[in-house]
């Protein structure tokens, strides 16, 4: 898990309870998830228990747009990251 503020913003997971799939969960903005899904469902769908709240599987098995999954990374951190380290991203 990957973690700020001791609150968690993404994971990686490997054939999780024999999904098949090597991915990227990560915490998405509301609105988010649906998008990303219907524009291409073979590399993102909703993952089991964070899915409802909005976050949002990453194949990582198939073709990689790196630059997107660190806008989705960067993204989740800053949903995540106490007030006062925001801005430290950015420096």
């Amino acid at each position: 898990t990957f973690r700020v503020g001791g609150k968690m913003f993404a994971m990686f997971t490997d054939d999780h309870h024999g999904d098949g799939r090597v991915a990227l969960w990560c915490k998405a903005p509301l609105g988010m998830q649906e998008i990303l899904i219907d524009a291409d469902p073979e590399r993102f769908y909703k993952p089991p228990y964070v899915g409802p709240s909005g976050w949002v599987g990453v194949r990582l098995d198939v073709a990689v747009d790196w630059r997107e999954v660190r806008g989705l990374l960067v993204g989740a951190w800053r949903m995540t990251a106490p007030r006062k380290l925001v801005p430290l991203l950015d420096a």
